[in-house]
């Protein structure tokens, strides 16, 4: 998150210190989208959702809330979009009415322009979180139990390739930052990223970016391409930030072919639909592939699915840890291991419910007993 008080104008008095990446991006977008300052410097508030000079919502603790704040006319929001886009050396005007960036301390904007938006220019900016995640919070926020977090830690100490999938806004990166902690130190891990925002801790990490194409449409650099660059670059692990085309189809090939305990994100309703995404996206590679074999692929490629959830009371949680299994008649099979089952709803509109196993025993329960992983079985149990 931002820290409140880091966010400042310009000052015009020279200074021997120069500005940080962070800094740097706060000082524009205040400068910019100074109605909104006061959100921004809020660490409390996730998301901010500008739809048009007159309607401005927050998120906060995962609900929305309408605010009063105001842009003082129409030109004046687009002007400050369109200021955003050039300090991140990218084009919002007419021919490109919609900008897709990440600001230097890692926050992400999102803008559309009239006309493609009739309410006027429409903004999202998802703020970075400065502090990592732990798997301690993930416990004391109710997103996973002890016992869920202790399976987790198995399934990556195991090599198993993990997809954490969930919708927009359900939690998915902070959920693979966790995940990768697990990992042990000195494994050397591969992170490919649209922009850096995993924050791994381990001392043998190379990161990679991908890049734009310039104003000429030249020198872009995907995901894809640096899939290819890293399996010549002797990983023990590739964490891929979100699967979302082509590369799909590649990073099936990496795990089929040796490079275990890998892991990535994908947007999905379920962890059965996740299996469908996958299959989806590698069918954007180009690539003539038959469906059967495809299939086969995916099933084999993937061991475990992480689906996460935000709730209708605004909590998100790790609703499903499930193991994929064998196709069956050319579909996908999977089994739950772990799963949030809600029982009701409280009078202040929270969801009760508890953690449990549905009876399933995963096929590497005995990996894990010949490398002595510690792994309560009870929590298999139905509860």
């Amino acid at each position: 998150m931002l820290k409140s008080g880091i966010l400042k104008t310009i000052d015009s008095r020279p200074s021997s210190r120069h500005p940080s990446r962070m800094e740097e991006a706060n000082s524009y977008l205040v400068l910019f989208f100074e109605p909104i300052r006061a959100f921004l410097e809020d660490d409390s508030i996730s998301e901010i959702m500008i739809n048009g000079p007159n309607q401005i919502f927050i998120e906060r603790k995962g609900k929305l809330e309408a605010t009063e704040a105001r842009f003082v006319s129409e030109p004046a929001l687009k002007a400050a979009a369109v200021n955003v886009a050039k300090h991140v050396g990218r084009m919002l005007n007419e021919d490109n009415p919609r900008l897709d960036a990440r600001l230097p301390d890692g926050s992400r904007v999102h803008a559309v322009i009239p006309p493609l938006s009739r309410c006027g220019t429409v903004v999202a900016i998802r703020k970075f979180k400065k502090e990592k995640l732990t798997i301690d919070q993930l416990i004391q926020f109710g997103s996973i139990t002890p016992a869920g977090a202790q399976l987790i830690d198995t399934i990556v100490k195991l090599h198993k390739n993990v997809i954490v999938s969930g919708a927009t806004s359900s939690g998915k990166t902070s959920v693979l930052n966790v995940l990768s902690s697990f990992i042990p130190n000195m494994e050397r891990i591969l992170v490919i990223e649209d922009a850096s925002e995993l924050q791994l801790q381990q001392t043998h990490i190379v990161s990679f970016e991908t890049r734009k194409p310039d104003k000429n449409d030249k020198g872009e650099v995907t995901i894809r391409d640096l899939v290819h660059s890293s399996l010549r670059l002797r990983p023990d692990r590739l964490v891929i930030g979100e699967i979302r085309g082509g590369e799909a189809l590649d990073l099936l090939q990496a795990l089929n072919t040796g490079h275990a305990g890998s892991m990535s994100t994908i947007h999905a309703n379920s962890s059965r639909d996740c299996l469908s995404r996958i299959e989806t996206c590698a069918l954007l590679s180009g690539i003539d592939i038959p469906l059967s074999a495809l299939r086969s692929q995916v099933a084999a490629a993937i061991d475990v699915v992480v689906h996460t959830a935000r709730l209708s009371d605004g909590s998100r949680k790790i609703t499903t840890v499930s193991e994929v299994l064998e196709l069956k008649d050319g579909e996908y099979q999977l089994q739950d291991l772990y799963l949030f089952k809600v029982e009701g709803i409280g009078p202040d509109g929270s969801l009760n419910g508890h953690f449990t196993g549905t009876g399933h025993r995963p096929r590497f329960l005995e990996d894990a007993r010949l490398r002595k992983l510690p792994l309560d079985e009870t929590m298999f149990n139905v509860v």
